[in-house]
């Protein structure tokens, strides 16, 4: 049975909170950042609350020069921050820096960068979210698939056994998230699930590299890791 468009536009709703959450969390940035750069760039006018209220589902109309800014300022990462270094370099050095530690672009699974038309046609569910952004972590899940993270990379290891080889082969290089991954598979500290939804493409590549998992996606790997938190729940109540 096909969805009527009330519940299309809560679904749009939805994906377009969550692929203004990765987007944000991939790039650890704040809500300032792309407020900011479409009003210096001339892009168009996007307020911090509105970037806000899209991240958390609560901007039911957006205004088609919201998606105009975005998308332009997503054409511009696209394309690689040097071209705009003069415009930011030396009146906005913060931004600057905050653009130089990670600008990656939101792009389609054609690989070009998504353009006005495709996210409002994603806010409007009438268009998927691309397939690198296409899954959801709910917070009930968020300690068991951290468990389930800390099996796969260890391999069923003792954490300072296997410590070096998964730091050298983790995909980013920023000393906090470093940290908390460390914290994360040592077993230490569980990710939220806001974490894990920000870290999975990473933690996704990271497995590719070990050689640990590659068949499909990330999208896959998190099905992957839901499988061992299974698995695991049901070893342990046959133990009971």
């Amino acid at each position: 049975m096909s969805l009527g468009y009330r519940e299309k536009l809560l679904k749009g709703r939805r994906a377009m909170a969550h692929l203004i959450h990765l987007w944000h969390e991939r790039n650890a940035w704040s809500h300032r950042v792309l407020p900011l750069l479409s009003e210096i760039l001339d892009l168009g006018r996007v307020h911090n609350s509105q970037i806000s209220n899209l991240r958390n589902g609560k901007l039911s109309s957006p205004g088609p020069e919201v998606f105009l800014a975005l998308a332009q300022v997503n054409t511009i990462l696209d394309q690689g921050i040097d071209s705009i270094r003069d415009q930011l370099e030396e009146n906005h050095p913060e931004l600057w820096r905050s653009l130089e530690d990670s600008a990656l672009p939101l792009k389609n699974d054609s690989g070009k960068p998504l353009s006005a038309g495709e996210l409002f046609e994603i806010f409007s569910g009438l268009k998927p979210l691309p397939s690198s952004f296409d899954w959801y972590i709910e917070d009930h899940e968020a300690s068991t698939l951290s468990d389930a993270l800390s099996d796969h990379f260890c391999q069923n290891r003792p954490w300072r056994y296997c410590k070096v080889v998964v730091m050298e082969a983790y995909t980013s290089s920023k000393p906090l998230r470093r940290e908390r991954f460390a914290e994360v598979i040592a077993g230490i500290k569980d990710y939220t699930a806001e974490e894990l939804d920000g870290e999975l493409l990473d933690l996704y590549e990271t497995s590719k590299k070990l050689s640990y998992f590659s068949e499909g996606g990330p999208n896959a790997f998190l099905m992957h890791l839901r499988d061992i938190a299974f698995q695991k729940k049901r070893v342990l109540k046959n133990e009971k």
